[in-house]
C-alpha cells in the first residue's frame, strides 16, 4: 500500500495478526503484475500438464465416466489449437463483456454527475453509523444480478467511503466482502440455486434414484447467512480494517471525493427527473416480467432460471438503466451540451480500464489452459477422496468439507464446476452417515464463499486491485489479500459454526421435506 506500509493498530491484542497481515501485503506485493501472475501460471500449467499426463490415476472423471487423465498442452496439436483460438478465447472470456459493456452505462451515469447526486442524497439521510451495514446489504443483494455487484457495487463502495471521509479502501473492502465473500448468502432466490440443486439431485441419485431437491432448498439458511454475513462485515470492517488504514494516506492525484454540501435547485431537479426516466424503465421491466408469456421468463416460465432471458440480461441492463438518467441529468443540469459529450464519457471511462483488458487476456488464456488441462480436476477429486478416507464424525466431516471446498476454491473459481467435480463423491459419502445433500450443498457454498476474497486467481480479483489503484496507486494483490484476510478468516469461523448450530438444530435449510440425519 504505496511504499508505506500498513502501520499496526494501537491495541496490543491486535499486533499477532497485524504482523501477519502485514507479512501477507508484503509478501503479496512483491508478486508480478495480475497480467505476468497469470502468463506465468499459464507456463507452470503447460510444464506440469506435460510431466502429469504420463501419470496413471485411479480415479474416475464423474463429468464423462472415465478415467482421469491429464491432457498434455505442450503437443504440437495442441499448442496449435492454443495459437487458433488464442483470439476466440480472449473475446469470450465472460468477465471482460461484464465489465466493459457495465461500465458504458455507469460511466456515462458518473460522468454526468447523476451518481454524485444520488450518493449526496444516501449519505443525507443514512446515518453515519449505519453506512457500512448498509453497503454490506446492497452487495448481498446484488447476487441476485449475477456479477453486477463487481463492476457496480464495489466502486461506489470506495465512492462512498471517500464522500463520507472515510478510507475509499475500507469501502472498497467492506463491499467486495459482501458481493463475493457472502456470495451464498442472500434472501433472495438467484440463478445460482436451481443450478447448484440440480448437480446436488444427480449426485443424490448414486443412492437414491428417486431423491428430489428443490431450487430453494438452501433459501432459509441463504437467508439467515445474509444477517450474520452484514454483522461479520460491519464489525471486520470498523474494528480492524479502518483502524489499519487510519494512518494510510491516499495519493495526492487520487479520486477526489464528491462534495457532501446542500444540493442546488438545478442539481436536484435534474436528479429528480433522472429518477423518473430510471423508475419508468424499471416498472416497465416489471410489468413484462409479470406477463405469463413474457418472452423474458425461460421455457418453463421461470423468472429467475438460468435459460431466462432475464437472467442473460442483467448487464445489457445494468447498461440501459444507468445511461438513460445519466443522459437525462446531464441534459438537465447541463453536463452533457450534446450527444457528442455523451460518446466522451464513455471513452473516458474506457481508458481506464487499459489494464483490466490487458489483464483480462492472459488471465483467459490461463482459466482456458487449466480447464483443458484436467489439474484442477484432479486436485478436487483427490482432496475429496482424503477427506472420505478420514471417516470423521458428522460434524467433523462437515468442517473437513469447508474447509476442502475453500481450498480447491483458490484453484478452481466456477462454483458449479467445482460442485459438478466434487458433489458426486461427497454428497453419496455424507448421505450414507445420515447427511442430507441438503446439508451437504449449505456447506459446500459456504466453502466456496468464504476464499473468493483472497484468491488472486478469482477471475475479478485483479478488477478490485485496480479499483484501490483509484486511491493508492501502488496498490497491489498483497495490499488486497491483506485487507480481505480478516474478513475470510472471520467468515470462515463463523459462518461454519453458524452452519453446525443450525444443524444442530435441526432448523429447516430450505423449502424441503423433513430431512433425517445422524449426530
Amino acid at each position: 500500500m504505496s511504499n508505506q506500509a500498513i502501520k499496526n493498530a494501537p491495541s496490543p491484542k491486535s499486533r499477532g495478526m497485524d504482523r501477519f497481515l502485514n507479512f501477507i501485503e508484503r509478501a503479496g506485493n512483491k508478486i508480478p503484475d495480475p497480467a505476468l501472475l497469470f502468463f506465468w501460471a499459464l507456463v507452470i500449467v503447460w510444464v506440469s500438464s506435460a510431466l502429469l499426463s504420463n501419470v496413471s490415476f485411479d480415479l474416475l472423471n464423474p463429468r464423462t465416466g472415465a478415467p482421469l487423465e491429464v491432457t498434455n498442452l505442450l503437443t504440437g496439436n495442441a499448442l496449435a489449437s492454443f495459437l487458433a483460438n488464442m483470439t476466440t478465447t480472449f473475446t469470450s472470456f465472460a468477465p471482460l463483456g461484464i465489465v466493459l459493456v457495465a461500465m458504458l452505462g455507469v460511466g456515462v451515469a458518473d460522468s454526468s454527475g447523476f451518481i454524485t447526486t444520488g450518493l449526496k442524497k444516501m449519505l443525507k439521510f443514512t446515518p453515519d453509523k449505519l453506512i457500512t451495514p448498509v453497503l454490506i446489504l446492497v452487495a448481498i443483494v446484488s447476487h441476485t444480478a449475477a456479477d453486477a455487484g463487481y463492476v457496480l457495487v464495489i466502486p461506489l463502495g470506495g465512492i462512498i467511503f471517500h464522500a463520507a471521509g472515510r478510507h475509499p479502501l475500507a469501502g472498497i473492502a467492506a463491499a467486495f466482502a459482501g458481493v463475493s465473500g457472502g456470495f451464498s448468502a442472500n434472501f433472495i432466490p438467484a440463478g445460482i440455486d436451481p443450478l447448484l440443486a440440480g448437480f446436488t439431485q444427480t449426485a443424490a441419485h448414486v443412492l437414491d434414484p428417486s431423491y428430489q431437491v428443490n431450487p430453494l432448498s438452501n433459501i432459509f439458511f441463504t437467508g439467515l447467512s445474509s444477517i450474520l454475513i452484514v454483522a461479520i462485515g460491519w464489525y471486520v470492517t470498523e474494528k480492524v480494517i479502518e483502524p489499519r488504514l487510519a494512518s494510510v494516506e491516499i495519493d495526492e492525484d487520487a479520486e477526489e471525493a464528491p462534495e457532501m454540501g446542500t444540493f442546488t435547485d438545478l442539481e436536484s431537479k435534474a436528479f429528480r427527473y433522472a429518477g423518473w426516466s430510471m423508475m419508468v424503465g424499471i416498472a416497465a421491466l416489471v410489468f413484462a416480467l409479470l406477463l405469463e408469456t413474457s418472452a423474458q421468463r425461460s421455457p418453463s416460465g421461470e423468472i429467475t432460471a438460468f435459460d431466462a432471458p432475464i437472467m442473460k440480461s442483467i448487464v445489457p441492463l445494468i447498461f440501459i438503466l444507468f445511461i438513460i438518467p445519466g443522459v437525462v441529468y446531464g441534459r438537465v443540469a447541463g453536463t452533457f451540451k450534446s450527444s457528442d459529450d455523451v460518446i466522451k464519457a464513455m471513452g473516458t471511462t474506457m481508458s481506464g480500464m487499459g489494464a483490466y483488458i490487458v489483464m483480462s487476456f492472459f488471465c483467459a488464456q490461463f482459466l482456458a489452459a487449466f480447464g483443458q488441462s484436467n489439474i484442477g480436476t484432479m486436485l478436487a477429486l483427490y482432496g475429496a477422496e482424503g477427506l472420505k478416507a478420514m471417516n470423521l464424525p458428522g460434524q467433523a466431516t462437515i468442517v473437513g468439507m469447508v474447509l476442502l471446498v475453500a481450498m480447491v476454491n483458490l484453484l478452481v473459481g466456477s462454483a458449479s464446476a467445482k460442485w459438478a467435480l466434487i458433489g458426486p463423491i461427497l454428497v453419496p459419502m455424507l448421505m450414507a452417515v445420515g447427511i442430507s445433500p441438503e446439508l451437504s450443498q449449505a456447506a459446500y457454498r459456504v466453502g466456496d464463499s468464504v476464499s473468493n476474497i483472497i484468491s488472486p486467481m478469482m477471475v475479478f480479483f485483479p478488477l478490485i486491485v485496480v479499483y484501490c489503484q483509484r486511491y493508492i496507486k501502488s496498490a497491489g494483490i498483497g495490499t488486497l489479500a491483506s485487507l480481505m484476510m480478516p474478513y475470510s478468516i472471520a467468515m470462515l469461523v463463523g459462518w461454519t459454526l453458524f452452519l453446525l448450530a443450525y444443524w444442530a438444530l435441526g432448523i429447516p435449510l430450505g423449502i424441503q421435506a423433513p430431512y433425517t440425519y445422524s449426530m
